[in-house]
């Protein structure tokens, strides 16, 4: 299939399953995200303390690595028909939730489940990569990515008009059960709108549910290795919640049971991954049916740089606009905040821009590019000062947004790839991974200044580079069994 019959304007086909799912995606981000640009209304009509407003941002991104794991084995299992218009569903209801919470901790419950909603980005690449033959795979989950990821932007700026115009204390209630109510109804929409798979072709399921399937022994122990980092930033995030910057919200004995508890759940996530892969390894696998799974281990640190950084740039950047420029060009916090917007702004154009390069020139030139020239932009981001010009500044930082949010494309222009039956697994690990990149890279910022926060990125983004080299370039045939089995082929080039 021919990337002339991608035509970005048809509602029929695949381009209808492109934009339904982008779309879902979308609100699940402005419901993810509700809560940003109402902060300060929050705080002042249920009179919340410095500390209580930054327990609620952490809380708003705990749940979500384990959730995008768990979501990625839900879709894989029951497809991501059922699995998108459930989580859209349920997802309202931790949104209805922190609408009309009266307390601190009503907040703060709502706001840890909410995080759940942050996973269904894992559905809809699934669902594309069914749908979309490889040569078109990288521009369409580029343009779900990046149009999906923009909903936290369009949260920003509607949902403070939104909460005026219904007036009163109780203004920003309402305006974030909106987004609730809108989750809610696009579930049913969804649900009758799509499909898992193009009619005739088949959803493969893994065989096992519960962890990936590895095809040898050595990758095994590097599936089990490349865990680890997940559940380390559980208890990084559940340090930052018991220390004295959050108002210790756990004490010390609470927190001693969640830190027991995360490591509990990552030896049982081992035992899953034994249990799923312990039959099959016992006799070697035919060549055909093998994947490495470097591959995986590739793209998550090329998501943690990507994503990662993207998620703590867009979390800093307005008060360093206003820090830099305030006393030198009078910029304003507004103004900051309009300034930082170009930051995620860029996404929409830049993420589809990074598959669409990748489908055209080669998956890992691409994505080796563009980290490097991310690394370069956060030099020069590291660089800027009161001296510069403001423009200059915004300039540089859409730059590196670009080659930012291309290499987000050019990631999962290679996750669909990998495995057929594993994707929505695959997608979840690596998007998790993004998430970790955006927890580490914040606490940093929490140690150092913006100029060495810059660098730090950058100088991990030139050692992921290296580890890019060692990613195999998809080509040939994905090799996946049917019910009666049958083999099928799937291209990938």
């Amino acid at each position: 299939m021919s990337l002339q019959t991608f035509n970005l304007f048809s509602l029929t086909g695949k381009m209808r399953i492109l934009h339904a799912s982008w779309l879902a995606f979308f609100i699940t981000f402005v419901v993810w995200f509700n809560h940003a640009p109402l902060m300060m209304a929050i705080a002042e009509s249920l009179h919340l303390s410095k500390s209580e407003i930054k327990t609620i941002l952490i809380l708003n991104v705990a749940l979500t690595i384990p959730a995008r794991i768990v979501i990625g084995i839900l879709v894989d299992k029951f497809g991501p028909k059922r699995t998108y218009s459930t989580l859209l569903a349920l997802g309202s209801i931790p949104a209805f939730m922190f609408a009309f919470a009266n307390n601190f901790e009503q907040l703060a419950l709502a706001r840890f489940l909410s995080g759940f909603i942050g996973a269904g980005f894992v559905i809809g690449i699934r669902l594309v990569g069914e749908w979309f033959p490889a040569k078109q795979v990288g521009i369409a989950e580029g343009i779900y990515g990046g149009w999906g990821n923009f909903g936290s932007a369009a949260a920003a700026g509607v949902l403070p008009i939104l909460a005026l115009t219904f007036g009163g204390a109780d203004g920003w209630r309402y305006a974030i059960a909106a987004t609730a109510v809108m989750s809610l109804v696009y579930s049913a929409i969804f649900y009758f709108s799509v499909s898992d798979t193009p009619k005739g072709s088949t959803y493969f399921k893994p065989k096992k549910a519960g962890a990936m399937e590895i095809t040898s022994v050595g990758d095994l122990w590097f599936y089990i290795f490349m865990t680890m980092p997940l559940y380390a930033t559980l208890t990084l995030l559940t340090w930052k919640l018991s220390s004295a910057p959050t108002g210790n919200l756990l004490s010390m004995p609470i927190a001693t049971v969640i830190y027991v508890g995360i490591w509990l759940m990552y030896f049982y996530n081992v035992y899953k991954i034994f249990h799923v892969n312990s039959e099959h390894l016992k006799q070697p696998i035919e060549e055909i049916h093998r994947y490495k799974f470097k591959q995986v281990a590739v793209l998550n640190l090329a998501y943690f740089i990507t994503f990662g950084s993207e998620l703590a740039v867009v979390s800093m950047l307005p008060l360093f606009f206003f820090d830099t420029f305030h006393e030198s060009q009078g910029v304003t916090m507004v103004q900051a905040g309009l300034l930082a917007g170009s930051f995620a702004f860029i996404n929409l154009v830049a993420r589809p821009m990074g598959g669409l390069l990748s489908d055209k020139f080669g998956r890992k030139l691409s994505l080796s590019i563009f980290v490097l020239g991310l690394a370069l932009g956060y030099f020069g981001m590291s660089q800027i000062d009161a001296q510069w010009s403001l423009p200059a500044a915004v300039l540089l930082t859409m730059t590196c947004s670009s080659f930012v949010s291309a290499g987000c494309g050019a990631v999962y222009a290679i996750v669909p790839l990998i495995k057929r039956r594993m994707t929505g697994q695959i997608a979840g690990m690596v998007g998790a991974y993004g998430n970790v990149g955006g927890v580490l890279f914040l606490t940093i910022l929490s140690f150092v200044n913006s100029n060495v926060f810059f660098t730090t990125i950058a100088c991990v983004a030139l050692v992921i580079v290296g580890f890019i080299q060692f990613i195999d370039e998809p080509k040939g045939h994905m090799v996946e069994v049917q019910e009666d089995g049958t083999v099928e082929m799937i291209e990938l080039s």
